[in-house]
């Protein structure tokens, strides 16, 4: 009898011991994830994720993601906020519960996302190649700009206060022009928080605009459908060849669009004449591929299309006001 309960003793002993080096295990497990988690966020933020306050409580999130991986973000928001999310370009994907509910938001669609009755932190994963743009306002700041029109938007009536909402929808051509401009933003950074806010309550008037009568108006360029389509291609063949652009007369050819027509639809859908959209383009993939540490100037500027370092030194320090080296040892000492 006494040996059995010195041997139960001993597999007691045992067994706590394994439990503790379990737990051990896993705290040290759970460490080094969120190590790994720390050095994601903070490659995300450096190459794809530019977050902008515009005023107390209201942020316009920039996801440009011209990496060849997909990039996956997190953020928390808590119950008190609306959340408006565009995809741009390419697609993305939200996840909820855990990863347990998915919510793909391709190219050209917009979603609406509200929940009172609990917080819905984004996670959002941005594929390949791929843009998307976010603002996040207190629904309490979005009642004060809709008070007189609280009847016209649904969740904004009392009957639904305190009811969850969803709604995805399409980028009108008027949105995908303010959307693009939040994208190509060209100005000096001290002015990047008035001009955002400017576009971003833009933005939101003509996603609850009741007609598009006002923006065919505005831009009867698109009006027809096929010109879009054709000006989106002319797009993507400038962003493939970046290296060596087709000329104005050459894209126009290839889109069949007379020149003049190229020129007025690229300005009315981008924001932004042809080659200083692919200027901004080609710098912003430039930046990444500084910012990833797996090439020197010199390789990036032959990537973007740049024969000699001084002209890609040069554009570059046009485009964001430093070097390429300075910007780099900026990354080095954050």
């Amino acid at each position: 009898m006494v040996k059995i309960e010195k041997m139960y003793g001993i597999l007691l002993f045992l067994g706590s011991k394994t439990i503790l080096s379990l737990k051990l295990f896993r705290i040290n497990l759970n460490k080094e994830l969120m190590k790994a988690m720390q050095i994601e966020s903070k490659n995300v933020v450096e190459g794809i994720y530019q977050e902008t306050q515009v005023e107390e409580g209201f942020f316009v999130l920039k996801f440009n993601n011209e990496t060849a991986q997909n990039q996956l973000f997190r953020r928390e928001v808590n119950a008190s906020f609306i959340q408006f999310h565009f995809c741009v370009k390419g697609s993305s994907s939200f996840s909820f519960n855990n990863g347990s509910y998915q919510l793909p938001l391709n190219e050209g669609k917009s979603l609406l996302l509200y929940n009172p009755q609990r917080d819905l932190p984004i996670e959002i994963s941005v594929a390949a190649q791929s843009w998307v743009i976010s603002l996040i306002i207190p629904i309490k700041r979005f009642h004060e700009l809709f008070s007189t029109e609280a009847h016209y938007i649904d969740f904004l009536r009392d009957e639904n206060k305190d009811r969850k909402y969803y709604k995805d929808g399409p980028i009108s051509p008027s949105m995908a022009i303010v959307l693009n401009q939040l994208i190509n933003y060209n100005l000096h950074p001290s002015v990047r928080p008035l001009y955002y806010k400017g576009k971003a309550y833009e933005l939101l008037s003509l996603y609850f605009n009741r007609t598009e009568d006002v923006n065919i108006e505005q831009c009867p360029f698109l009006v027809d459908e096929d010109n879009v389509t054709k000006i989106k291609r002319a797009k993507e063949i400038i962003i493939a060849r970046m290296v060596e652009p087709p000329t104005l007369n050459e894209l126009a050819e290839e889109i069949q669009l007379p020149i003049n027509r190229l020129k007025e639809g690229f300005k009315q859908v981008y924001g932004d004449s042809v080659f200083s959209f692919l200027f901004d383009y080609k710098m912003e993939v430039a930046r990444q591929l500084l910012a990833s540490g797996s090439y020197n100037v010199n390789e990036v500027g032959l990537k973007v299309g740049y024969s000699t370092a001084s002209h890609f030194i040069a554009a570059f320090k046009k485009r964001f006001g430093i070097t390429p080296k300075k910007f780099i040892m900026g990354l080095s000492q954050a």
